[in-house]
């Protein structure tokens, strides 16, 4: 059956770094003869002359600037430059998240990933691809791995001392680094290194443009499954510990895309996991304390979710205003007034909610509320083996009630 398309909004063509020269001949004439040109400076200036053409400067910051210089567009079309393939961490993703699909179309170059993975000779599934550009660096923590192939889309020439800084400080400083710069141009260079050896380097050193292989070389990751080890979390003693961590995100089920309220977070390792689990995952941490509020900061860094949101504050009133959830931990707190009837009502159809108490006035309140909802209520007792004497025995930590409810689908 034949589809009428309408003509797109949007016209985005990649332009690959043999720079104006380089595009197809079609999508020259495509680009000179729109009412209006958008791109960055750099794109821009490629450009031949063309008087009567308008031409605009991507807005400062995008995101936020983008929807009013898109609206300004009225209904004329226009003809948007990105580099190489504008769907790879590109302007083109996000000018079809604003306007749909139908909207924009894209002609893309190559694009700067495939040419970094046929200078290094690496297969698409063998190497991962992490962009850094208007990102915190510290998301390269999340995926370390002996023997692990990174991309780095770079932000600039600084990229590969901070890389750098990172990977040594995580044990990771053997790793390989390979700046690849300029690529498919004429002034294309390869600079090569450890970790160690670009610690420090000035960042004239590396060129502007340029995408990072890192080949890594360290200790052992700490997983992606739920349960790291009590010490990667900097803490003072208010932790979900390991084992009860694991068991509430086993019932959480973190999956992409979805966002958890972590209340009463103490070092936040719930929702640090909950985020390790997928890259689209998001999590808000709420902490009374302000000293542990500053901590679960330092943690999500860490561990490579610097995109944590941490709000010191005490809930319920720190709930108020926040991004609606599709899972709630309680690990402290349950028993303040409106803490549990809040953090309910904000679930939505389908929402999880996992609460642990380790008093008997916390496991009074959860009975009940197991009583009225439903869902199940579980106590788990862990107990570890340690020295007594010259013998080894067993030494139980608190028990710990947990509730956990899960909405159906069709709830309200």
């Amino acid at each position: 059956m034949k589809v009428e398309m309408s003509p797109p909004r949007i016209t985005v063509v990649g332009i690959g770094a043999d720079g104006w020269s380089g595009v197809p001949e079609r999508l020259r004439g495509l680009v000179l003869a729109a009412d209006t040109v958008l791109g960055g400076r750099r794109h821009l200036a490629m450009l031949p002359q063309a008087p009567t053409q308008r031409r605009l400067v991507w807005p400062s910051p995008l995101r936020e600037g983008l929807p009013d210089l898109l609206a300004s567009l009225g209904d004329r079309g226009a003809v948007a430059l990105a580099s190489g393939d504008p769907l790879v961490s590109g302007i083109g993703s996000t000018l079809i998240e604003l306007l749909g699909a139908d909207a924009v179309r894209v002609e893309p170059a190559v694009s700067s990933v495939a040419l970094a993975r046929a200078r290094m000779g690496w297969a698409a599934e063998g190497c991962a691809v992490l962009s850094l550009v208007g990102r915190d660096p510290h998301l390269l923590m999340r995926g370390l791995a002996p023997g692990r192939r990174v991309l780095v889309l770079s932000p600039g020439a600084a990229t590969p001392g901070t890389v750098a800084a990172l990977l040594v400080g995580a044990g990771y400083g053997g790793s390989r680094m390979t700046v690849l710069g300029d690529l498919g141009a004429d002034a294309e260079s390869r600079l090569e290194g450890t970790a160690h050896d670009w610690l420090g380097a000035p960042p004239e050193e590396a060129p502007q443009l340029h995408v990072l292989a890192l080949e890594l070389s360290g200790p052992p990751g700490c997983g992606l499954v739920a349960g790291l080890p009590d010490d990667a979390f900097e803490h003072d003693g208010q932790l979900t510990k390991r084992d009860l961590r694991a068991s509430a995100l086993a019932r959480l089920a973190p999956s992409p895309g979805r966002h958890l309220w972590d209340v009463g977070a103490g070092a936040g390792s719930v929702a640090v996991e909950w985020m390790r689990a997928h890259p689209s995952c998001t999590a808000t941490a709420v902490e009374a304390d302000t000293g542990r509020a500053a901590r679960i900061g330092r943690n999500a860094d860490r561990l490579g979710v610097p995109g944590l949101r941490v709000v010191a504050g005490r809930a319920p009133d720190a709930l108020k205003g926040l991004d609606p959830p599709d899972a709630v931990f309680v690990g402290g707190g349950a028993t303040l007034p409106g803490v549990l009837d809040t953090c309910l009502d904000a679930l939505g159809p389908g929402g999880r909610l996992v609460v642990h108490g380790v008093t008997l006035e916390t496991e009074g309140l959860l009975a009940e509320a197991h009583r009225r909802h439903g869902g199940e209520l579980t106590r788990i007792a862990v107990e570890t083996a340690a020295p007594i004497g010259a013998f080894t025995g067993w030494t139980p930590a608190r028990t710990v009630t947990q509730w956990c409810l899960a909405k159906s689908p069709g709830s309200d």
